[in-house]
């Protein structure tokens, strides 16, 4: 059975984190090829989103993770068949050679390179809430163009992108 366009799709991501770093994903193939993202990917049937994000890690990297922090919500709508409601945990992780992944490359990236890479405009803002160790529910919309026209934070009630951004 296919999800009908228009319904959100249930999807876990990690941030893999040693000290000031992050392993992101460059990712290979759509969505959003050659930008950088946390490991991750859908919801199987039945799975629940902690047990995804452990699977999805092992399945990505290799790596066997014993825990993860969850960090917050990341909801996306857009006039097609890109809808989404991701679970973002975060995973503190010894330091290690980037292992070979199927979906891209993974590659180490210092906390102060992280708002110059290519990578979704979603996911700088949940960069940023991760250093500073805060909470999140982003509620971003897209355009017909799949451009993000509005971004806001849920929790402390402000936009984060677009219309009105501090």
């Amino acid at each position: 059975m296919s999800i009908p366009t228009g319904f959100k799709k249930s999807a876990a991501m990690v941030v893999l984190r040693h000290k000031e770093q992050l392993l992101l994903l460059k990712r290979a193939n759509p969505p959003h090829p050659g930008k950088f993202l946390p490991v991750g990917g859908k919801l199987e049937p039945f799975e629940d989103p902690y047990s995804a994000a452990l699977r999805e890690t092992e399945e990505e990297t290799g790596i066997r993770l014993d825990a993860l922090t969850f960090s917050g919500i990341l909801i996306e709508t857009s006039p097609f068949a890109y809808n989404w409601q991701s679970s973002i945990y975060i995973a503190d992780i010894d330091y290690r050679l980037p292992p070979p992944c199927d979906e891209g490359d993974l590659v180490w990236i210092p906390y102060q390179d992280v708002f110059t890479i290519p990578t979704p405009e979603t996911d700088r803002h949940i960069y940023l809430y991760i250093m500073q160790n805060k909470p999140f529910v982003f509620n971003a919309i897209y355009d017909d163009q799949m451009t993000l026209t509005r971004m806001t934070e849920e929790i402390e009630g402000k936009i984060v992108h677009g219309q009105q951004a501090n």
